[in-house]
């Protein structure tokens, strides 16, 4: 009978570690991560690029923050929920003045994605 309790017990185990390894959650994810600007003229003003944002998972993916390292990069981003399968939108500019020289910049994307922290880079460099 013990033996019969502790079979029952294991499969009850694995078949739970199944299903919660069945639901993913959202799941945040781009099919590209990182751009180039090239070479830019201070001159010429502010550029932006718009990063494409999947959720790939099967819940609703709520970016709650993005984050640049310094005030010359300003970041948006799409503020309703992403629903599975569905795209948003982050927008990046970034303002070139008095910064001559090659620039890269990580832009720190949080959200209730099941991986957590998520990173978009630009690049590019100031004439």
């Amino acid at each position: 009978m013990k033996r019969f309790a502790f079979i029952l017990s294991a499969l009850l185990l694995v078949a739970g570690i199944a299903l919660a390894q069945a639901t993913k959650g959202a799941v945040i994810s781009a099919p590209v991560t990182e751009f180039d600007f090239g070479t830019i003229l201070e001159a010429n003003g502010k550029v932006s690029h718009t990063f494409i944002i999947k959720n790939t998972g099967d819940a609703p993916l709520i970016i709650t923050r993005v984050s640049t390292p310094c005030s010359c990069t300003t970041p948006e981003h799409t503020r309703e929920p992403i629903a599975p399968g569905k795209e948003g939108k982050v927008v990046v500019t970034y303002n070139p003045a008095g910064r001559p020289g090659p620039f890269y910049k990580n832009i720190a994307v949080y959200s209730n994605g099941k991986d957590g922290g998520f990173t978009l880079r630009i690049k590019g460099e100031v004439k």
